[in-house]
């Protein structure tokens, strides 16, 4: 059996869960927690409804060997929680920066799971950046919360496309120098 394995991108280890890279296995997770709406709608890129073959392409890109953006499931097996928590990613810019991305399954919402992983991907720093910039929807005051809790400062207000909704969405910009 062969497993499948992203170069360049490191597990990283957390108390209770671990960010690690993508596997095709995770694509029915994935799946379910992407074609939620309530998902959907908070992210610039998951369409709704999502489209047979998105996850699917999502993950090859994800594991690509020549891919921009490194994802990393949010897995929650080592204490006993699913598979499949919820994504966070980095997305290479350049000046040695990325930009944090993320979501959270619903099941999961207001357990301190995004803040958790976020404060481990700024701590571990796999791409060893200078900055990290994440925006969140002004519609979603959570994330921009978990934003705050973990060092990130407000930069501005802006709008980004979101595929969910069809429409430009007022943005909050955060920026954190590492």
């Amino acid at each position: 059996m062969k497993l499948d394995q992203i170069i360049n991108q490191p597990t990283i280890e957390a108390d209770r869960f671990d960010l690690r890279p993508l596997r095709r296995s995770d694509m029915g997770l994935i799946e379910l927690y992407g074609s939620d709406e309530r998902v959907a709608r908070m992210t610039t890129s998951i369409p709704h409804p999502l489209p047979p073959g998105a996850t699917e392409a999502f993950v090859a890109r994800a594991m690509s060997e020549d891919r921009d953006e490194d994802v990393w499931a949010i897995d929650g097996s080592k204490s006993g929680g699913g598979e499949v928590k919820g994504l966070i990613s980095l997305k290479r810019m350049d000046r040695n920066q990325s930009e944090v991305g993320y979501w959270i399954a619903p099941i999961y919402w207001n357990t301190g799971l995004a803040s958790d992983a976020l404060m481990a991907l700024v701590d571990a720093n796999p791409s060893g950046n200078a900055n990290m910039f994440a925006s969140v929807f002004q519609d979603n005051p959570a994330s921009a919360r978990v934003l705050t809790h973990c060092g990130f400062e407000y930069l501005g207000d802006a709008e980004s496309f979101s595929v969910a909704r069809n429409a430009a969405v007022p943005t909050w910009t955060y920026s954190r120098k590492l």
